[in-house]
């Protein structure tokens, strides 16, 4: 009974001191004061980040080109096996675009970010509307569990991705807009659903003819992936309003991609065919499609001619 007596005592004692000290706190006996006292301000909802300046033609009729250099910061992106980051490789590509861009004097430039610092996915494509850009590019470095997985693709947007490997891209690339566990992807304007699909439709078939031209201009340059042309939902392109496509320039988990990726000239290579790509798709929408009202024709089968 004894020892009983004793193991009940020590138990008790700390309860009771406890007890006792809650009382004194709350009955204001006793007080606790932090010594420090941090203070932080945190920027509203509604705030936006400044804008990039553009470069180019002091001609503001010039087409502008916004170009995206993904991840950066805190967010690398992809690793590849000699330590390469997405985000260095991206930023990289991007300066290189941006310069044979300059060089052609056709085209205004704008880019997300020529330094590295991290942005979350809608401040890019929101720096293009703002800006009023012609054509959002978003340069990116894929990566796969092969590393036999090679070549570029060229991603637009599409509610339901065109396939699994696109999805999981997709996937990925979007958690990159996770900030402490908290998805920002929801936020944004809400706007007539029909209107969405509209400006949606028209949006996605200009997006897909660039992707067409890049493909095409850069044969022979940027070997491109089995299935060049993909479509997914990538946040970074939601756009009503603007043409925009995600370029994956090579698998930085293969070996071979990631050395070319690496290599100056090849860089050089790339941004010059993506350069030609992007001026002959800002010409093309310059030139007014014809309709059938303003090419009627005689009932002879002739053009009618102006007065």
């Amino acid at each position: 009974m004894e020892d009983r007596g004793l193991i009940v005592a020590v138990f008790a004692a700390p309860v009771l001191a406890a007890a006792a000290m809650w009382a004194a706190f709350s009955t204001g006996v006793a007080k606790i004061e932090p010594r420090y006292v941090v203070k932080l301000d945190l920027p509203g909802s509604e705030e936006k980040i400044d804008l990039p300046p553009i470069q180019g033609p002091a001609d503001t009729s010039r087409p502008l080109v916004v170009i995206d250099a993904g991840h950066g910061g805190h967010d690398p992106g992809a690793s590849g096996a000699k330590r390469e980051r997405e985000k260095d490789m991206t930023l990289a590509l991007a300066k290189s675009l941006r310069d044979q861009l300059l060089a052609n004097g056709r085209v205004r430039v704008a880019m997300t970010r020529d330094t590295d610092r991290f942005l979350v996915l809608e401040e890019r494509s929101d720096i293009a509307r703002r800006l009023g850009a012609d054509l959002f590019v978003s340069l990116h470095a894929d990566a796969a569990q092969s590393t036999s997985a090679r070549g570029a693709t060229v991603y637009t947007l599409s509610d339901k991705a065109s396939d699994a490997v696109a999805e999981a891209i997709a996937t990925r690339e979007n958690r990159a807009d996770m900030v402490n566990g908290v998805s920002l992807s929801d936020k944004g304007q809400t706007v007539s659903s029909i209107l969405v699909d509209l400006a949606r439709r028209e949006m996605r078939g200009r997006s897909i003819r660039f992707g067409e031209l890049v493909v095409r201009e850069s044969e022979g340059q940027i070997r491109f992936h089995a299935t060049s042309q993909r479509e997914a939902a990538f946040i970074v392109l939601k756009s009503l309003d603007l043409p925009s496509a995600l370029i994956e320039a090579g698998f930085i988990s293969n070996e071979d991609d990631a050395r070319a990726m690496r290599d100056p000239a090849w860089r050089k290579g790339f941004a010059r065919s993506l350069a030609q790509a992007i001026q002959i798709f800002l010409a093309e929408k310059q030139v007014p499609p014809i309709t059938a009202s303003s090419a009627s024709l005689e009932p002879s089968g002739q053009r009618s001619s102006a007065p």
